[in-house]
């Protein structure tokens, strides 16, 4: 496996839009575990085939963290940005999302005609306990790498306490930097990365994305408003998504279930269940809550809602990130926010293992997942074969 990796790092001209959205595609498929896949598409862009050098992916983590939007997502249209610039930054990103939005788009249907999501719950138990070991080994993975000096954990630490107790992901962002800032030592910065932002990532492809938005906006109003009002409300949902999708969450519910009633309390949750037993982030639950309210129609547009905003923050702040690089005390808030992502990975893979039924099959086959991710097998039939052992347990 080592050999193939070389082999493919090897590659040195920037891959085909369609190869990039192929690989995403790919990799979406088994996009289990929210942050926890942005370690596999590190394994991949950088590991494997060599499109990133490793500070521009950790500078792109850390500066995906700290702006709005699913962080996994951002993180693939971060690496298609870097390497085919604006088309490219595309061509990931709906290639990373679109397994997501079709399993839920398909799941929610058969929830609205059958309702027998219990049965479907059942069927993913045994499975949980592997997206447990996935996220648990993005931790590990990242917390090996990022975490060099005692200064380093206690930032991470405090990161993960502080979300722990759900804490405005803001501030734990901005605590994090600012810890950076004060304990950690000024890393000597390269004159240069050789990571540049191609020449078609300038902004006007995004100012011509954002008046085709609001164009679409004006049209939907007079045409729908139930629909204009979702997708006005999914957008504000994702500008506030500091921290990813769980931050978005809680303002989701209050607004869908509490003050516009659109969709009951158990009917919400049971989305939420199903955002976490499909790949993608969990704000993939925007598509079963589209769906409810205005079917396939309304799946679709509440997806592009919920994602694009923060798509459209990410490819016009990355050319300023570029010039900012070059400080070492931007440097050095950078890494105090990479180790406060640690901590999230942390928080998430306790919550994650709170919504598991455990039992002592569930926990073997949960420790089994963990020890083949430890031991680099391919994440595809560790998914694989856990959802297979997974249906022959009782209750699966």
């Amino acid at each position: 496996m080592e050999r193939a990796e070389k082999l493919d790092k090897a590659e040195e001209r920037p891959p085909s839009l369609i190869f990039l959205f192929c690989s995403f595609l790919k990799l979406g498929l088994t996009a289990f575990g929210g942050p926890a896949m942005v370690a596999y598409i590190r394994r991949m862009a950088v590991t494997r085939r060599g499109w990133l050098d490793d500070t521009s992916f950790r500078d792109g983590v850390a500066l995906c963290q700290a702006i709005p939007g699913a962080t996994a997502m951002q993180t693939a249209a971060y690496v298609g940005l870097r390497i085919r610039g604006t088309k490219g930054a595309a061509a990931s990103f709906v290639g990373f999302g679109l397994p997501a939005f079709l399993l839920m788009s398909i799941l929610s249907a058969l929830y609205t005609r059958t309702h027998s999501l219990p049965a479907v719950v059942s069927a993913f138990a045994g499975l949980r306990a592997v997206v447990v070991a996935i996220v648990a080994n993005a931790a590990l993975s990242f917390g090996r790498d990022t975490l060099q000096s005692w200064r380093d954990a206690l930032i991470s630490l405090l990161a993960a306490v502080l979300f722990g107790f759900r804490i405005n992901p803001v501030l734990v962002i901005g605590l994090a930097a600012v810890l950076g800032v004060s304990l950690l030592a000024p890393p000597i910065v390269p004159a240069s990365s050789g990571q540049s932002v191609p020449r078609s990532s300038s902004a006007s492809p995004i100012f011509l994305v954002l008046v085709a938005i609001i164009a679409s906006f004006a049209l939907l109003y007079p045409a729908d408003r139930t629909l204009f009002d979702l997708a006005a409300l999914m957008s504000r949902i994702d500008l506030f998504a500091f921290g990813g999708g769980f931050a978005s969450l809680p303002l989701m519910f209050h607004e869908i279930v509490e003050v516009r009633s659109w969709l009951r309390g158990p009917t919400f949750l049971d989305g939420i269940v199903l955002g976490q037993v499909t790949p993608g982030p969990i704000v993939i639950t925007a598509t079963f809550v589209g769906y409810q309210v205005w079917g396939l129609l309304g799946g679709a547009i509440a997806t592009v809602s919920v994602f694009l905003p923060s798509f459209l923050i990410l490819g016009a702040v990355v050319p300023y990130f570029d010039r900012l690089r070059a400080s070492s005390r931007f440097q050095s808030a950078l890494r105090g926010s990479l180790c406060s992502f640690v901590g999230l990975l942390l928080v998430v893979t306790l919550r994650f293992a709170g919504n598991v039924d455990w039992s002592w099959p569930r926990l073997l086959l949960g420790l089994g997942a963990l020890g083949a991710l430890r031991a680099k097998v391919d994440l595809f039939w560790v998914i694989a074969g856990g959802t297979a052992i997974s249906l022959l347990l009782p209750g699966g």
